[in-house]
């Protein structure tokens, strides 16, 4: 099968998203690799997420939504569940990907045999190349401190991340950690590209406004708690 007839399932949950969702939604559209399925996921939001999704007539747009919020880890998995993609690749409504994103990633991912792929990011108000310094050094002993990968920029192939059970709903935050953390322990590779082809926003996002949260799940799925 050639790279280009592969079908991506590009799934975003979003929750109260307004501000930075159709940007987002557009980096999407927008893409080189035009195979997609667009898994949308409105999470009870109560502003005008639904409306500024429901602006987009894109038939690749395949919209749902949660009566009541669930939280990003029980809709992520939900997603996964209704998408019909050889590969799953994650979007955050209040992120951008590069235009050449997901094309680079599943030529990547038909090249080689890796089952999942992540790429670097640039912040958006600095400009600062994410992963650092960590990008270096052995993802094994990286993901003992931090988590190394940018989980918006991930590709995966949709039947490994059914056999491992999905995202682990025990997790409402921290959810990307564990899954890479445990990823790992199976001893299996993660390839994150030397490519900065996804815009992370630092501000106002889940980390920033739930931290406290985050580093309790964090440590969690670090010391192998359940929580």
């Amino acid at each position: 099968m050639k790279s280009k007839d592969t079908l991506v399932s590009i799934i975003m949950p979003v929750f109260n998203g307004e501000e930075c969702l159709k940007l987002a939604i557009e980096s999407i559209l927008n893409q080189t690799y035009k195979n997609i399925e667009f898994l949308i996921m409105n999470d009870g939001s109560t502003d005008k997420t639904e409306e500024i999704v429901k602006e987009f007539k894109d038939k690749r747009i395949v919209y749902f939504s949660n009566k009541k919020n669930i939280g990003l880890t029980k809709s992520l998995n939900k997603l996964i569940l209704k998408s019909s993609g050889t590969y799953i690749a994650r979007q955050d409504a209040d992120d951008f990907s590069e235009k050449i994103r997901i094309e680079n990633q599943v030529d990547y991912m038909s090249k080689s045999k890796n089952k999942i792929c992540t790429t670097r990011a640039k912040i958006i108000d600095s400009n600062k190349k994410i992963p650092g310094v960590s990008f270096y050094l052995p993802h094994k002993i990286a993901i003992k401190y931090k988590n190394p990968f940018i989980h918006g920029s991930l590709l995966i192939e949709k039947k490994f991340l059914e056999s491992i059970g999905g995202y682990d709903e025990r997790f409402k935050y921290a959810q990307d950690y564990k899954l890479f953390k445990d990823i790992l322990e199976k001893n299996i590779k993660i390839k994150s590209l030397n490519k900065t082809l996804y815009k992370l926003n630092n501000n106002n996002n889940i980390s920033s406004k739930f931290f406290e949260e985050q580093k309790y799940y964090f440590n969690c799925a670090r010391h192998n708690i359940n929580p």
